[in-house]
């Protein structure tokens, strides 16, 4: 079985700061009653105590260390465990020093001083110093070893191997026409020309005389 949730578990922590609070309240208390504070201000004064330093303590956690949250800190805390030692049977509470009732009696407005201050001062955090450079980690631009001067660019050597020149290949030589042929093609292409009034092309000619193209070309070579 699962166990309910949202049960509050007792915490020794937590425990343990609730009876040490209740003991400085009453010791504070105690004090300023027997200090001639009686009635509801009696009991104001451990309140304003305590609201003291823990503003003063939120104020150190929020902002960061500070003079000012320090000191209010530093006042609240005296102020607590003054009480509680001046309650542990050191101090007569049936008669009460004038100096102690005059400090209990200024204690609201040096309280209200503080938690003003706390409240809507700016924080006074000291800033970190500058980092410092070095002159040891500098390097002197006198004692800087002297650049080398650039070298000259060496032209670039072309690696790959020269290929074989490439020979033409001859044309092929003109197959042999026979002298009647061609006398036969220079009347064909006369009377061609006599007709149509152009010279005779490759491909009529060859037509006309039933001839491979080769031996048409060769023959219109030699009629041009």
């Amino acid at each position: 079985m699962t166990r309910p949730t949202g049960r509050l578990r007792p915490d020794a922590v937590l425990v343990q700061a609730v009876i040490a609070g209740a003991l400085s309240f009453a010791h504070l208390h105690d004090l300023a009653a027997a200090a001639g504070q009686s009635g509801w201000k009696a009991w104001a004064y451990p309140i304003s105590v305590d609201l003291l330093l823990v503003a003063a303590w939120r104020r150190l956690r929020s902002d960061g260390p500070s003079r000012l949250a320090w000191c209010w800190f530093l006042v609240a805390l005296v102020a607590s465990l003054g009480a509680n030692v001046a309650t542990a049977g050191l101090l007569d509470l049936t008669d009460v020093p004038d100096w102690l009732r005059i400090l209990v009696a200024a204690w609201p407005a040096l309280a209200f001083m503080g938690g003003t201050l706390l409240a809507h001062s700016a924080t006074d955090r000291v800033p970190d110093p500058p980092a410092s450079a070095d002159p040891a980690t500098e390097p002197d631009p006198e004692q800087l070893p002297a650049s080398d001067p650039e070298p000259e660019p060496v032209p670039a050597v072309d690696d790959t191997p020269a290929l074989p020149a490439v020979e033409p290949v001859p044309a092929p030589a003109a197959p042999p026409v026979p002298a009647a042929l061609v006398e036969h093609a220079r009347k064909v292409a006369a009377d061609h020309q006599a007709r149509t009034g152009t010279p005779i092309d490759t491909d009529t000619l060859r037509t006309r005389l039933g001839i491979p193209p080769h031996l048409a070309d060769a023959i219109a070579a030699q009629l041009a």
